[in-house]
């Protein structure tokens, strides 16, 4: 079954993408909690993090700490927090939020809108943070 991420993959879909490899790849969240909420999933199509192999599971976390390092060189915080709701979108994902305060991770709460160009902005800093 394809998933907003699977489109966003192969490209039919416009992704902010701040970094990618063969088996990753990881882009702002359209819908933010924080300015710099990111996205980290495999390309591997599994719906469930936790039935991802032992080494993908592993390499996915080696991957996101590399985006969560140049995020927070980004983006003005205390630390970036790590969530794995697996809810929203069935495609195994890790959410990166910059933090600053607790409530920053509260997914209840209502998404920021920004402008594209803010977007852009905000993974370009993040890609040259690498």
């Amino acid at each position: 079954m394809a998933t907003i991420f699977s489109k966003i993959i192969s490209g039919e879909i416009p992704a902010y993408k701040v970094l990618e490899d063969d088996r990753f790849l990881a882009f702002l969240d359209v819908f933010p909690m924080v300015k710099g909420h990111t996205l980290v999933i495999p390309k591997e199509p599994v719906d469930y993090i936790f039935d991802l192999d032992p080494d993908t599971l592993g390499d996915l976390h080696k991957f996101a700490q590399k985006v969560a390092v140049a995020v927070k060189k980004v983006v003005p915080c205390v630390r970036i927090g790590v969530a794995v709701i697996g809810l929203e979108v069935p495609h195994a994902h890790i959410h990166l939020v910059p933090m600053n305060q607790m409530s920053d991770m509260n997914f209840s709460h209502p998404k920021l809108k920004l402008e594209a160009s803010e977007m852009e902005e905000i993974a370009e800093k993040i890609r040259q943070a690498f």
